[in-house]
C-alpha cells in the first residue's frame, strides 16, 4: 500500500473516532461537504491530504477550513504525514576527509582498515585523517566533552600564598638572663621578701650580703678618697674602685659608699635588670662560696618561639618571614613576629628543623614552656605564573597538563612546577600565559590519549608486512 493512502486511511479512521463526518468509499475518504482526494493526486507533488488545526490541537479537515477566529487550516502534505512504512537507510554524509581506519566502539585495542561491526552488532567507529595527529593531542566530540564535564581555565599572574602551620613552644631570650652569685666568700646577712615568679624591678634590693673581701676593698677605697696628703682619689682611688666593680659590688652600693664617705658592714645586692625570679637560693644566714648562683632573674618582655618545621618545608624558609603565633591558653589571640634563627641542624628523631621566632610581650602573657601554634607565611609578593592544582597530572617523575587547542583538541604538555599555595601551584616552565588549561576531568582525557596511544600502536603493527 503506498504511503498517501495508509496516511490517508489513518486520518480517516481519527476523523471518523472524533465523529468529524467522514466516511470511506474504498479507500477514498468523503466528506458531505468536500470533494474526496484521491491516492493519485494526494502523491503527486505537494498537494495537502488534509488539514489540521494551525494551532496544533486534534481538530481534521479533508478540505481546506477556517477557525472560528477566522484563520485557515494548516495544510499537511504526504511527505510531512505519518507513514507506517519502514523508512530507506539514509546515505551516509559526503565528507572530503579521509578516513586512515575503524577502531573498535567499545574501546578495545581492535582496528579494522573496512567497515565491519563487532559481536555485538555495534559499527566500528571511523578515524580520519588529522584525529591521530602525531603530536600526541586528543580530540573529543562535543557530546562526549560534555558528558564529561571537561573545564578549561586559562594560565594567569597570581600571588601565591602558602602557609606552614607547625607546633612550638616558648623560651626565654638567652640575652635576657641575668645570674646574681658571689665572687668572693660571704654570708646572707638579709634576704627581701622576693620568692620564685616574684616581678622584680631593675635596682630592686633582693638581699644584704656582708664579705670580708668586699668590705676590705671597700675600707681602702673610702680611704683613698678621703686622704687629703693625696689631693683627691687619683690614679690609686680609680684603682681602688675598680676592685670594688670586679667584685660585682652594685653600683648604688658605691656611689651610697662615696656619698657617705663611710665603710658600711653589709652591701645591698639589688636587681640587675626588670622581670621575673626563676630561682631563689639565698636563704638568710648561709654562708655562700664565690660562684654559688643566690638568684636568677630574666626579662619576659621579649620571648622566643620555637618552631619545629618538618624538613620538606626546609627549602622554603627564611629569616626575616612573617610569623603569627597562637597560644593555645588565649583563645583568638595572635602575637605577630619574624623568623630571626633557622637552627643549622634536623632532629634525628622527629625529622624536623628548629626555627627562632622574637615575639613581643608586653603584658607577659606568653610563659617559658607554653605551648603554641605558629603559621609561616612562605609565599612570595611577586605574582608568578600559575594554573589551578586540579590541571596538574603528577606521576611521580614528570608532571603534565592539558592544553584546549579548539575544536575538541587537547594537546598534553611537559611542565616544571614550582610551589603551591591558595589551591593553585606555579608554572615555571611548558605553558605561557593566557594558555587555556583543562581542570577538570583531564584523567578521562589522560585515559583517552593512552587508548589512542594503543590503537595507533596496534594499526601502525598491522600496517607493517
Amino acid at each position: 500500500m503506498k504511503r498517501a493512502v495508509l496516511a490517508g486511511a489513518a486520518v480517516a479512521a481519527v476523523i471518523a473516532a472524533m465523529g468529524g463526518g467522514y466516511i470511506g468509499v474504498r479507500g477514498h475518504l468523503h466528506s458531505a461537504d468536500a470533494s474526496p482526494v484521491s491516492p493519485a493526486a494526494a502523491q503527486a507533488g505537494d498537494e495537502p491530504i488534509y488539514y489540521q488545526d494551525p494551532d496544533g490541537r486534534p481538530f481534521y479537515s479533508l478540505a481546506p477550513k477556517k477557525t472560528p477566529d477566522g484563520r485557515d487550516y494548516r495544510a499537511v502534505p504526504a511527505g510531512a504525514d505519518l507513514s507506517f512504512e519502514e523508512e530507506p537507510a539514509r546515505a551516509p554524509a559526503a565528507t572530503d576527509r579521509k578516513i586512515k581506519f575503524y577502531r573498535n566502539p567499545m574501546g578495545l585495542a581492535d582496528t579494522s582498515p573496512v567497515p565491519k561491526k563487532d559481536s555485538m552488532g555495534m559499527d566500528y567507529i571511523p578515524v580520519y585523517d588529522g584525529e591521530d595527529s602525531d603530536d600526541g593531542s586528543v580530540k573529543l566530540s562535543p557530546g562526549k566533552i560534555q558528558r564529561t564535564g571537561v573545564k578549561s581555565e586559562p594560565a594567569a599572574m597570581r600571588i601565591l600564598r602558602t602557609a606552614i602551620r607547625a607546633p612550638g613552644t616558648i623560651q626565654l631570650d638567652e640575652r635576657r638572663i641575668s645570674v646574681i652569685s658571689m665572687r668572693s666568700e660571704s654570708w646572707v646577712q638579709k634576704v627581701a621578701d622576693v620568692t620564685t615568679g616574684s616581678r622584680v624591678a631593675k635596682g630592686q634590693p633582693l638581699m644584704e650580703i656582708y664579705s670580708p673581701v668586699v668590705a676590705s676593698a671597700s675600707a681602702e677605697y673610702i680611704s683613698t678618697i678621703n686622704s687629703k696628703t693625696t689631693g683627691g682619689p687619683g690614679v690609686y682611688g680609680r684603682g681602688s674602685r675598680q676592685r670594688l666593680m670586679n667584685l660585682d659590688v652594685p653600683d648604688a652600693a658605691i656611689v651610697a659608699m662615696e656619698r657617705s664617705g663611710t665603710v658600711p658592714i653589709t652591701i645591698n645586692w639589688s636587681a640587675p635588670r626588670d622581670g621575673i625570679v626563676l630561682e631563689r637560693n639565698a636563704i638568710e644566714g648561709m654562708r655562700a662560696q664565690p660562684g654559688d648562683v643566690l638568684f636568677r632573674v630574666a626579662d619576659i618582655s621579649v620571648v622566643w618561639a620555637t618552631i619545629d618545621v618538618a624538613e620538606r618545608d626546609l627549602g622554603t624558609l627564611r629569616t626575616g618571614q612573617p610569623v603569627i603565633v597562637r597560644a593555645r591558653g588565649f583563645a583568638g589571640r595572635k602575637f605577630a613576629g619574624k623568623i630571626s634563627v633557622i637552627y643549622p641542624q634536623v632532629n634525628r628523631e622527629t625529622r624536623t628543623v628548629r626555627v627562632r621566632v622574637e615575639l613581643e610581650n608586653p603584658d607577659s602573657a606568653l610563659l617559658p614552656d607554653m605551648y603554641v601554634d605558629a603559621e609561616i607565611d612562605t609565599g612570595s609578593p611577586q605574582a608568578v605564573l600559575s594554573v589551578p592544582e586540579s590541571a596538574v597530572l603528577d606521576t611521580g617523575s614528570r608532571q603534565a597538563a592539558f592544553v584546549e587547542k579548539g575544536e575538541g583538541r587537547f594537546e598534553p604538555r611537559d611542565i616544571k612546577i614550582g610551589h603551591r599555595g591558595g589551591g593553585y601551584v606555579e608554572i615555571r616552565e611548558g605553558i605561557a600565559a593566557g594558555e587555556p588549561v583543562v581542570v577538570s576531568a583531564n584523567f578521562l582525557i589522560d585515559a583517552e590519549s593512552n587508548l589512542k596511544a594503543a590503537l595507533k600502536g596496534f594499526s601502525d603493527a598491522g600496517a607493517k608486512p
